[in-house]
C-alpha cells in the first residue's frame, strides 16, 4: 500500500506531539511493508527538500511565510498531485494539507486524524468553516483520539457516522526499566530540595495553564519542576519571582531522553494543568503513567480525561482553578499508598491502550477499510 501523510511539520526536527505521532505512524507502516511518503513544510526554508528518513520519504515543501502558526506552501498541491497514493492521511488542522487534498487526488481514499478544534484562531472560523466541512465530508474515515472529542467537537458531531476512536500511542519500552535511573534520580531529588516532587513536561504554550499552576504552588506542600521551555517562559519566570516561589519551583529546561527519564523517576506526581481544549490529548500523560506516576489533569472535554481516569490513574480537576489544583496535588503528595495504587493502574492502562504498536496496527486497519470502501 502507498500511503501519503500530510501535516504542516514533521519530526525530526520539529518536536511536537502531532509531529511525533506522524513519525511513529509512518515508520510503523514502513516496518509493516508499506511505502510511505510524508508531505510537510520545509519549516522556514524557501526551497523544497526530498529525503529519506528511517525508510520514510519526506518531502518538505518550500515555505514562503508562516501566519498564525500556519506555513504558506504554494507548491504543496502540485507536489501531492505528482505522487502515487492508495490512501491519503491528513492531520487536522493543517491548512496546507487540507487545501492540497481538496485540489488533487479527488478519487484517492482519504482518512483524517482530527487532532483539535480551532480555538486561538477562532476569528477565522467563518471563512474556514466551509473548508473544514469539505475536508471532513470527503474523508472515508475520521479518527479521533478519544470518544470525548467526538462528543464535544462542534464539527465532528455532523460526521459522527464515519468517526472512529483511535487512541494515540508512544513507545513504552524506555519506561519499562526506570529503576536503572535510581542514582540519577537521587541526585535530582537532592538538587530540588529532597522533598515531595511534582513534575510538568511540555512546551510552555498559552493553553497549558502554567500560570494557574504557579499560583497553585503557593499552597502545595512540595516542589515543582518545569521541564520544557519556549512560548511563555519569560512571563512564567516573571510570575515566579512576583509570587515569591523561590526554590519551590525550578525551571529545568529542555532535556534529552536520559534526563527526562531520570526526572520522571525522581518525581512523585505529574501534572498537566491545561486550560483550553487546544490540549486535545496529552501524550505526556501517557509518559507519566508509563513511568508509574499518578497524574493530575483538568477536565477540558477532550482526550485528557480519557487518558487519565479520575480516581483510577490520577485526579481530574476543573481548569483554571488554582485552589482545586493545589488540593489534588496535596492529596496525592500526602498519601504514598494512593500514589502507588494509581501509579500501577497508570502503567497497566498505558500498556493496554496507549502503545505505539497498537496505534499503528489500528491505523493500518483504518487504511484498509478506507481503500475497501471504493473497491
Amino acid at each position: 500500500m502507498k500511503v501519503v501523510h500530510l501535516y504542516k511539520d514533521y519530526y525530526p526536527p520539529v518536536f511536537g506531539g502531532i509531529e511525533q505521532t506522524v513519525s511513529r505512524l509512518a515508520r510503523g507502516a514502513v516496518r509493516a511493508g508499506h511505502e510511505v511518503t510524508v508531505l510537510c513544510s520545509a519549516h522556514g526554508a524557501r526551497r523544497d527538500l526530498d529525503e529519506v528518513v528511517d525508510g520514510v520519504r519526506v518531502i518538505r515543501c518550500a515555505e514562503w511565510a508562516r501566519v498564525a502558526s500556519t506555513p504558506i506552501c504554494p507548491g504543496m498541491p502540485g507536489r501531492l498531485a505528482r505522487l502515487e497514493a492508495d490512501v491519503l492521511h491528513l492531520q487536522f488542522p493543517s491548512p496546507p494539507g487540507e487545501v492540497s487534498c481538496l485540489l488533487t487526488h479527488q478519487r484517492t481514499p482519504m482518512v483524517v486524524s482530527y487532532q483539535a478544534d480551532i480555538t486561538r484562531q477562532a476569528a477565522v472560523l467563518p471563512l474556514y468553516r466551509p473548508v473544514i466541512h469539505a475536508v471532513l465530508g470527503r474523508a472515508r474515515v475520521i479518527m479521533a483520539a478519544s470518544p470525548q472529542y467526538i462528543e464535544h467537537s462542534a464539527f465532528l458531531r455532523h460526521h459522527r457516522v464515519r468517526c472512529r476512536v483511535v487512541p494515540l500511542g508512544i513507545e513504552l519500552e524506555p519506561f519499562a526499566n526506570l529503576a536503572g535511573f535510581d542514582a540519577e534520580a537521587a541526585v535530582l531529588r537532592a538538587r530540588y530540595g529532597g522533598g515531595p516532587l511534582v513534575i510538568f513536561v511540555g512546551r510552555f504554550r498559552y493553553y497549558k495553564g502554567l500560570r494557574v499552576l504557579l499560583r497553585a504552588m503557593s499552597a502545595v506542600r512540595g516542589t515543582l519542576v518545569l521541564v520544557g521551555g519556549g512560548g511563555e517562559e519569560s512571563e512564567l519566570r516573571r510570575l515566579h519571582v512576583e509570587l515569591g516561589l523561590g526554590n519551590r519551583v525550578h525551571f529545568a529546561g529542555s532535556l534529552d531522553d536520559t534526563g527526562l527519564l531520570a526526572h520522571y523517576r525522581a518525581a512523585d506526581v505529574a501534572v498537566l494543568p491545561s486550560i483550553l481544549a487546544a490540549e486535545a490529548f496529552g501524550l505526556v500523560l501517557i509518559e507519566a503513567m508509563a513511568s508509574g506516576l499518578p497524574v493530575v489533569s483538568t477536565e477540558l472535554g477532550t482526550g485528557t480525561s480519557f487518558v487519565n481516569r479520575h480516581g483510577e490513574t490520577g485526579l481530574v480537576v476543573p481548569p483554571g482553578d488554582p485552589a482545586a489544583l493545589a488540593e489534588a496535588l496535596n492529596l496525592l503528595l500526602a498519601d504514598p499508598e494512593l500514589r502507588q495504587r494509581m501509579g500501577l493502574a497508570g502503567i497497566r492502562r498505558a500498556r493496554e491502550v496507549f502503545s505505539a504498536d497498537r496505534m499503528v496496527a489500528t491505523v493500518l486497519d483504518v487504511y484498509r477499510e478506507a481503500v475497501a470502501s471504493v473497491l
